[in-house]
């Protein structure tokens, strides 16, 4: 009989030894879930700070799409747009009032080359959300900044000027549209030059340079023409 209760008392025991052990594997079992509790804890902090950050790529994706340009570039559109239609308005004049054929020829390319910078440079004002000269540029009287007695746009003709050239035609228009259009294109020339020392605006220094080129070298050609009559 006491062998029995010992056998018993030895069977609770080794019962009571393997709650034990499960209960303290259950234990570590959930100690050693921890670290990943903590893993887990320590990358929802992370993606917190990460969402933290964000606001900041709305501005860097602001600023690219403003293209990185600053106020010498604006003023750079403003007043060549204004610049660009004068001088298409001057070429449109030649077709019907110019007898020579290189004068006919010359202000075909001025227009072939101006109206598409016109537009570029229109875009540009709005997608930075400035205001883009008024004005088509297809009539004399209706042109914005036609009179420039007091204007900062070097270049440009008056009105008496613009009026004076639409009354003349044969070698005396090819003569006053030469001598006006290289003025006009040496104050095109200086504009570009202050965009392409103070500009920001990758398109718009490109513009300015190709201007400077272009026109340099149509200067050349009307001074050639000039000392030609």
């Amino acid at each position: 009989m006491a062998f029995r209760r010992s056998s018993i008392r030895r069977t609770v025991a080794l019962a009571a030894a393997a709650t034990a052990a499960v209960v303290l594997t259950a234990c570590g079992g959930s100690d050693s879930s921890s670290p990943s509790a903590s893993s887990s804890a320590s990358s929802g902090h992370s993606g917190h700070g990460m969402g933290s950050m964000s606001p900041a790529a709305p501005s860097g994706a602001a600023s690219a799409a403003q293209g990185g340009h600053n106020a010498q570039d604006v003023t750079f559109a403003q007043e060549m747009i204004p610049h660009h239609r004068q001088a298409v308005a001057m070429a449109a004049l030649a077709p019907s009032r110019a007898s020579s054929q290189d004068v006919k020829d010359l202000a075909a390319r001025i227009r072939k080359a101006q109206d598409p910078e016109i537009a570029t440079m229109s875009g540009w004002l709005k997608a930075w959300g400035e205001k883009v000269p008024d004005g088509s540029g297809s009539g004399m009287e209706s042109m914005p900044g036609m009179d420039h007695s007091g204007s900062s746009m070097p270049g440009m003709m008056s009105d008496g000027d613009m009026k004076k050239l639409q009354n003349l035609s044969g070698d005396a228009f090819d003569k006053a549209f030469l001598q006006m259009m290289i003025g006009h294109h040496e104050g095109a020339i200086a504009m570009a030059r202050t965009e392409g020392a103070k500009g920001a605006y990758g398109p718009a220094q490109t513009m300015a340079k190709s201007i400077v080129t272009s026109q340099s070298a149509e200067i050349t050609e009307m001074k050639k023409m000039l000392g030609e009559r």
